[in-house]
């Protein structure tokens, strides 16, 4: 079990959150909270790079979450890839950026789920899963 896994530990006072589905050119975003442990899916951010930091600000300064989630993916048997390491770098820059907790899920499969389910917009439907399983982890 990676500790993208492990069920977090959250602080009660945390109820508020917005998560992001991590992609080179497509960022997929939720927002959701602990109360009704239920994620809605955003418009997806489209852009690459620095151009992807202004449309992140700007939901997060919409939504005002107390903490934001990171799907971070893995290979099917746990092992760490490219993105993996693209994800954990987004993470750490948007803890960085925005001085928010940031924790990071497991999110493989998510867009297969997503996909599955007949989304159209399978990056923001990714990260409302992602957030959903964050948020059904939490105590």
């Amino acid at each position: 079990m990676t500790a993208a896994t492990q069920a977090p530990d959250v602080p009660a006072r945390l109820g508020s959150f917005l998560a992001f589905d991590f992609g080179l050119k497509r960022t997929g975003v939720a927002v959701g909270n602990r109360l009704t442990r239920s994620a809605t899916p955003q418009a997806t951010i489209r852009a690459e790079g620095d151009a992807r930091w202004p449309p992140v600000a700007a939901r997060i300064a919409e939504w005002q979450p107390d903490a934001l989630v990171v799907g971070v993916p893995f290979h099917p048997d746990g092992a760490a890839h490219e993105n993996t390491r693209r994800a954990q770098r987004f993470a750490r820059q948007l803890r960085a950026r925005f001085q928010l907790p940031v924790y990071e899920v497991d999110e493989r499969y998510s867009t297969t789920e997503a996909l599955a389910g007949g989304a159209r917009d399978a990056d923001a439907a990714a990260a409302a899963i992602i957030l959903e399983q964050f948020l059904r982890g939490l105590s």
